[in-house]
């Protein structure tokens, strides 16, 4: 199973982004994860669609842009122009999430729903033929340098299990290191959220290769 890498710009110096996207576009990472949060989901508050309209125009990497978002439907629309490639929305804030979904793949973008640790994968029972990812938190959201809650590893390998045949990634988003990585791919993961264990190792680019496999 091949392994995309999503470094997550939450961990990454916000005073020189655009070339901290360039470090890890250029040392062999696959998407560039972008946590929307808007203070009433989660508590903090990070970035919107001019950010991503900013940074779209200096990357090629795939954009996956996590909105951890109280009313997702009001801002799919405004990051799909802006130049997401993923746009992800948590089960737990999408009144309608069939209907998000669907226009979220009308729009010409793949779409991921994200499920927070206490929320069972039952969540995407009828919605799992209109995912192109499932995003598992193995952290609680809102905060970056958590600790990976080692259950999430059953609920992962459970939902690979449920997914069956479909070609629906799962991603997983919290507390990821090369310690644990194997653990969660060998449970079915096969896209990789990291943040403070890319952009905060002393050398963030050999740390992207090491995630990939590229380098001991």
């Amino acid at each position: 199973m091949y392994i995309k890498l999503s470094p997550s710009i939450l961990a990454a110096d916000y005073g020189a982004l655009r070339e901290s996207v360039r470090l890890v576009e250029r040392a062999g990472a696959d998407y560039l994860h972008i946590d929307v949060m808007d203070g009433c989901f989660v508590p903090n508050i990070t970035v919107g669609p001019p950010v991503v309209k900013a940074l779209r125009a200096s990357s090629s990497l795939i954009f996956d842009c996590h909105l951890m978002v109280a009313e997702p439907d009001k801002y799919v629309d405004a990051f799909a122009e802006a130049g997401a490639d993923i746009i992800t929305v948590h089960a737990e804030a999408a009144r309608h999430l069939q209907r998000t979904l669907s226009h979220i793949r009308s729009l010409g973008k793949r779409a991921g729903a994200a499920l927070n640790p206490a929320t069972d994968i039952s969540a995407l029972r009828y919605v799992l033929d209109d995912l192109d990812m499932a995003l598992i938190m193995t952290v609680n959201p809102g905060f970056g340098g958590q600790k990976f809650i080692p259950a999430m590893t059953k609920k992962v390998a459970d939902l690979r299990a449920v997914l069956g045949e479909r070609k629906v990634d799962i991603e997983v988003d919290g507390g990821i290191t090369l310690e644990n990585l194997g653990e969660i791919t060998s449970a079915g993961a096969n896209v990789i959220v990291a943040g403070s264990a890319v952009y905060r190792a002393e050398d963030p680019a050999l740390a992207v290769r090491r995630f990939k496999g590229l380098e001991k």
